[in-house]
């Protein structure tokens, strides 16, 4: 098995263990942790299968298609099932503390503060901003593929792994709900989007199935990666696209009342963590993986 799995498939793996470890450990008070269970290990099999499909297909770019597919699904349901597992871990958030930190910091509640220059355009505008965060990784990925450039993908895919199972880690330990459910009793005014703009708010509220996610700012964390990255692989048209687009991204958690400021301090610091973390991880588990006598190559386009 080891001869088909990759850095990013035991990094996933490993990962889906220690959210089971948790689910089973915590058993007695979670009534989801047979769903959890049974989520864990279908993930786990879709890895394995994309892995040992990735190998054995020809020609092979069906199988890397459907193996970075996976990760992404894959991310995005581990996602929705921590509230579970949050709930049975802790009582209450931390967000007490994190809006004193703010208030000491500021003086002021910034999502408070923010409402003197509340407009329907800059609310469109910076909710589009936020809702880049969906788009800004594949983005980046897409254009590493398209030039080739597949050793890099990987390993760019490695990163923004790392730095999401970091970020979910945080929320295990550190659960917050954010200032838009623990100040609205403050917020006088509301962030005046038009009908159309206010529905597609609604809808990403819904498909949000984990709340307590505020810190740090995953979409702080993962954007200023992907931004990293693209600066790292020299794509400097992409970079110079993406700076504002993030820069907007960063500034819309707050003003749309998704983050306390201390979430985005707490998201940068995330990066750097993980941009220091993933070389040596990757060659770690690239280690691990290996056999001797294997020979190295530079990952190429399969034929």
């Amino acid at each position: 098995m080891h001869s088909v799995l990759k850095p990013n498939d035991l990094l996933t793996l490993s990962f889906l263990l220690l959210l089971s470890c948790l689910a089973v450990y915590f058993a007695p008070v979670n009534p989801s942790r047979s769903v959890l269970l049974t989520t864990y290990t279908v993930l786990a099999i879709a890895v394995l299968s994309a892995a040992v499909y990735r190998a054995r297909v020809s020609p092979a770019k069906k199988g890397f298609h459907l193996s970075v597919f996976t990760a992404v699904i894959t991310v995005l349901s581990i996602f929705n099932s921590l509230g579970a597992i949050i709930a049975s871990i802790h009582a209450t958030t931390v967000d007490t503390r994190l809006i004193a930190i703010d208030h000491w910091i500021f003086g002021v509640h910034p999502t408070v503060w923010l409402e003197r220059i509340i407009s329907p355009t800059l609310s469109t505008l910076l909710l589009f901003a936020y809702m880049s965060y969906y788009f800004i990784p594949i983005l980046l990925g897409g254009v590493l593929i398209s030039k080739g450039k597949f050793g890099e993908f990987e390993e760019v895919l490695f990163g923004i792994l790392l730095c999401f199972y970091l970020s979910y880690v945080c929320y295990l330990l550190f659960p917050a709900i954010g200032p838009r459910f623990t100040l609205s009793h403050l917020q006088t005014a509301d962030l005046r989007f038009p009908p159309f703009i206010q529905s597609i708010q609604d809808a990403l509220n819904c498909l949000e199935k984990n709340k307590t996610d505020a810190f740090p700012s995953g979409h702080t964390a993962i954007s200023l990666i992907c931004l990293y990255y693209a600066w790292k692989e020299r794509e400097k048209r992409l970079f110079a696209f993406l700076f504002p687009v993030v820069t907007g991204l960063i500034f819309s958690t707050v003003y749309l009342r998704y983050h306390y400021v201390i979430d985005i301090l707490a998201g940068i610091a995330l990066m750097g963590l993980t941009i220091a973390l993933a070389p040596g991880l990757r060659r770690l588990l690239s280690g691990v993986l290996s056999h001797p006598g294997d020979a190295e190559s530079s990952p190429k386009w399969p034929a």
